[in-house]
């Protein structure tokens, strides 16, 4: 796996978590992707994404051993909202905040639903509330193996290059299928950046 394109200093600690909504309506969807989903790999989606409390965990990898290390943080975020009773309300996403050569340092997030009356639960120390990335961005889709991953980052330099577009310093990987198998020819991320 090689790096994405070179991304310049570290993103902004997450800010708290938003107010909850005053009435929850249904269950929320552990499918729910942040701006629905891409129909066509080769479309580019202007998206406005909303922003969702998340159970976050702060990490770091080399590029070898990154999809593993992404798979397991998601699994440790699974166990820690369950333990605490927090309901998943979306797909896994990944803001990688650093990156250089060797290899990258990221936020892992887990969009879930605060329970009513707004009380966040109490937390294992490696976990944290947060909020996910929000405002306008574009998303490109990635349906291909993991391993295959720097090909959409190419494109996306690409894409902003030729239209002269400058984004944010951190990207954004939504993981609308499992991350099982980095060699899956089905699995699907959407990617987001956010222009500055």
């Amino acid at each position: 796996m090689q790096p994405p394109p070179t991304l310049p200093a570290p993103a902004q600690p997450l800010p708290p978590a938003p107010p909850p909504q005053q009435q929850q309506t249904g269950l929320p969807d552990p499918n729910a992707t942040l701006a629905g989903k891409g129909a066509d790999p080769s479309d580019v989606g202007e998206v406005v994404l909303v922003p969702k409390p998340v159970l976050s965990l702060s990490g770091q990898a080399t590029w070898d051993q990154g999809f593993q290390k992404l798979s397991e943080s998601f699994k440790a975020l699974r166990a820690e909202a369950q333990r605490t009773g927090l309901a998943v309300a979306g797909r896994p996403l990944t803001l990688f905040v650093e990156t250089s050569d060797e290899g990258f340092r990221f936020e892992a997030m887990l969009p879930v639903a605060i329970p009513p009356g707004g009380q966040a639960p109490s937390l294992s120390p490696d976990f944290k509330m947060g909020t996910s990335p929000a405002g306008p961005a574009l998303r490109f889709l990635h349906q291909a193996p993991y391993d295959d991953i720097d090909s959409t980052y190419e494109t996306i330099t690409a894409y902003l290059e030729a239209k002269n577009i400058v984004v944010k310093d951190a990207f954004l990987e939504e993981y609308i299928s499992e991350l099982n198998d980095p060699s899956d020819p089905n699995l699907e991320i959407n990617v987001y950046t956010q222009p500055r």
